[in-house]
């Protein structure tokens, strides 16, 4: 079937049987943790009475928006927090972020990453060397930064955030990878941390960057002693529908404070107004499950098709998922090149594109992104980057469909190392 509509060659199409033939016990674990995760947003949705004019949004300020409390109320439950904030108005994941951050730490206060550097981005908002300078960082607001570096088998240095936490006020886990090799740390590596830094300081608050974890197990980390997540709405939550925004979610004194922060000091969470986002808000929330399943299944594909080739993926396809993103190595930059070039080739949109590395607003080298998506920036539709800098490492994540994304990372693996 996939030779009848592109042109795959035989050395590819027999790697995939191959592929799909290994991937099918896999297949069926990740639907397990579909199926309950859909079930616990079904719970979720009739427990809140969600109503058909909940569906429409507001204008101007946007005081008193049944709709858009009801979406807090879903998700807050959904995800285990006591309260949430989930808006349109959230620009990125590194916004969201941002907002999270501000709004919980004080001039004088410290921010404790305790699993490292944190995602390039954020080191602007922290402030950490010449990045953001002069632009409002967290440092520039008397607001201090210590990390706790990943021990060399990358797992958290738990002494080390023993030692360090007494002295800060936030402790920062980030789930995901970032730019690094290492799989996504598990519910179980988070609540160890949590547990570490509380134990060194009982009033230490610990805040989870979500973003690529959501619904890729059965819980999420408030279920492990977490105080507050914070993603992103076009990554995993937004299913591949929500056209924009993120949430805050967790203990609800941290969601107030920094629902302040989102709009206005003492105005608060109160304004914000919805316009036309309600629906596909509601719609990508509700699908969310099922299409973070379609992304992992393109995870466990790639990943086993990668192995197979022996470009080092992290995870390997038979390994517990915490978030749908793959890294590998594609061993030249001409290969990441040529990987980034397939996916593009067989993306919905702009696939007559040949994508070529540049500079990026937040990065600090050149990168390279393939991305034919729907939603502008959107992860959880399949794309895939790297910075072209040795070892040439390339970040894979999303796929709203998993048929149609199996054929592009094969078509990009044939692009890369597969030629006739």
């Amino acid at each position: 079937m996939l030779k009848e509509f592109f042109p795959f060659n035989e050395k590819a199409l027999a790697l995939d049987q191959q592929v799909m033939a290994l991937c099918q016990p896999e297949f069926a674990k990740l639907e397990q943790i579909r199926d309950y995760n859909q079930l616990k947003m079904l719970s979720a949705f009739t427990e809140c009475n969600m109503a058909a004019t909940e569906l429409f949004g507001s204008t101007g300020y946007g005081l008193w928006d049944p709709g858009r409390d009801k979406l807090e109320q879903i998700f807050a439950k959904v995800v285990g927090a006591e309260d949430a904030l989930v808006r349109s108005q959230f620009m990125s994941g590194t916004h969201t972020l941002t907002v999270a951050l501000f709004g919980l730490l004080r001039a004088g206060d410290t921010l404790l990453a305790a699993t490292g550097r944190p995602y390039d981005t954020l080191e602007g908002v922290i402030g950490i060397g010449e990045a953001g300078k002069g632009c409002g960082t967290l440092a520039e607001y008397g607001i201090k930064y210590d990390e706790a570096p990943l021990k060399p088998d990358m797992t958290p240095d738990l002494d080390l955030i023993a030692r360090k936490a007494p002295h800060a006020t936030v402790c920062h886990i980030q789930r995901s990878r970032g730019y690094s090799k290492r799989n996504a740390f598990t519910l179980e590596q988070i609540e160890q941390v949590v547990k570490t830094a509380k134990a060194a300081n009982p009033d230490i608050v610990v805040f989870v960057d979500n973003c690529y974890g959501e619904f890729t197990q059965t819980r999420e980390p408030l279920a492990v002693g977490a105080d507050l997540i914070a993603g992103s709405f076009i990554k995993n939550p937004g299913g591949g529908i929500a056209p924009t925004g993120g949430y805050i979610a967790g203990r609800s004194d941290l969601v107030e404070k920094c629902g302040h922060r989102y709009s206005a000091p003492g105005t608060g969470r109160e304004i914000g107004c919805t316009l036309e986002t309600m629906r596909e808000m509601f719609l990508g929330l509700y699908a969310a499950p099922g299409t973070v399943c379609e992304a992992l299944k393109t995870a466990v594909y790639a990943q086993c098709l990668l192995g197979l080739l022996d470009k080092a993926p992290v995870p390997l396809y038979h390994e517990p998922h915490n978030d749908i993103v793959t890294c590998f190595e594609a061993g030249s930059a001409e290969a990441l090149v040529g990987f980034c070039q397939g996916i593009q080739a067989l993306s919905p949109v702009d696939s007559y594109v040949a994508p070529e590395p540049s500079h990026e607003p937040g990065y600090t080298d050149e990168v390279i992104m393939a991305s034919g998506s729907f939603t502008t920036g959107s992860t959880i539709e399949l794309s895939c980057d790297g910075p072209l800098r040795a070892p040439y490492m390339c970040y894979l994540q999303g796929g709203l469909n998993f048929t149609a994304s199996r054929a592009a990372v094969l078509m990009a693996a044939q692009k890369a190392w597969l030629q006739a």
